[in-house]
């Protein structure tokens, strides 16, 4: 089969998420153990012991999503024989999962990744004041039903599509008011909407401050080609190039996530096996509505492990 690794994004975290391949393999508690060095701070107490609050927090969440991907990478290659560029085809990244995704592929060390990542969270906290943005799911809409929405409520304020999840699930982003316009006239054209419990309006142009930010912090880090391509967030495209890949991460924190179209490319180029790395199962349901012939697998938890290793070929 051919194999396409997918990392998520936030939202997917949960107090307890990595500390059973912590518990059971030492490479897992190693890599945790890194990141903590990375960042000079024990995150793994945050994410094994919360509360679950902090560990919400952009700047706590984004990491931290990111060490139990890599985690989940390093148990499967001591025990399961996980060779990645001779087992998967490509990788792609739920926005922040792009860069476990990166990690993963050798593109970025651990400990950038880390750092990359507690920087991206602060940013995009400190770049809108609480409280002035927000986040909302148009549901039963396609992508440009949401955007003509989008482009609707805006009325003189930011509301940009953030995300294209899947068929039918799309993320608007931008000023609150807007935002909340924008779920009363997705309601009133047939849709459902609901606003999400975010810190930030992540995904639209009131990012921009975090995308320069970010921008500075990648100019720092070596980058090197990953020894999988990755799937674009920015494109739906691979992309290998490591200026490229800086390049489309910085725009990655104003324009949207075209996830559906991830997918879709990995589909048309040969994947029929898609398996998420990491906390949670949001890729995992978010795949088999995009590509409903397609098996779609989680690997986050001891017993995924186990299956994983029964049906590697």
């Amino acid at each position: 089969m051919t194999t396409a690794f997918l990392f998520p994004g936030q939202g997917s975290q949960a107090v307890g998420m990595g500390k059973s391949f912590a518990d059971a393999f030492p490479v897992a508690r190693a890599l945790f153990d890194e990141v903590d060095d990375a960042l000079g701070a024990k995150l793994t107490e945050i994410m094994w012991e919360g509360p679950l609050e902090t560990l919400t927090l952009t700047e706590n969440a984004q990491p931290a999503l990111m060490a139990v991907s890599l985690a989940a990478i390093r148990v499967l290659e001591a025990e399961a024989g996980l060779d990645l560029p001779r087992d998967v085809a490509f990788v792609a990244g739920h926005s922040l999962g792009e860069y476990a995704a990166l990690a993963a592929a050798g593109a970025f060390s651990v400990a950038d990744a880390a750092r990359l990542l507690r920087t991206r969270g602060l940013a995009m906290q400190k770049a809108v004041p609480v409280g002035a943005g927000a986040m909302a799911a148009l549901l039963g809409l396609d992508i440009d039903a949401a955007r003509a929405v989008a482009a609707e409520t805006a009325q003189g304020q930011v509301c940009d599509v953030a995300n294209d999840n899947a068929p039918g699930q799309v993320v608007v982003s931008g000023a609150k008011a807007a935002v909340e316009r924008a779920v009363e006239i997705a309601k009133a054209r047939g849709g459902r909407a609901m606003m999400l419990p975010v810190s930030a309006p992540f995904h639209c142009a009131l990012m921009r401050p975090a995308a320069d930010a970010m921008g500075e912090a990648l100019a720092k880090v070596a980058v090197r080609a990953p020894k999988v391509p990755l799937v674009a967030n920015v494109t739906a495209t691979v992309v290998t190039d490591p200026a490229e890949i800086v390049r489309l991460l910085v725009r990655q924190v104003t324009e949207m996530v075209r996830w559906r179209q991830s997918v879709e490319f990995l589909v048309k180029n040969g994947v029929d096996r898609l398996v998420e790395v990491g906390a949670g199962r949001v890729l995992t349901g978010l795949a088999k509505r995009i590509a409903k012939d397609t098996p779609a697998l989680p690997l986050g938890r001891l017993e995924d492990v186990v299956t994983f290793k029964a049906i590697r070929p």
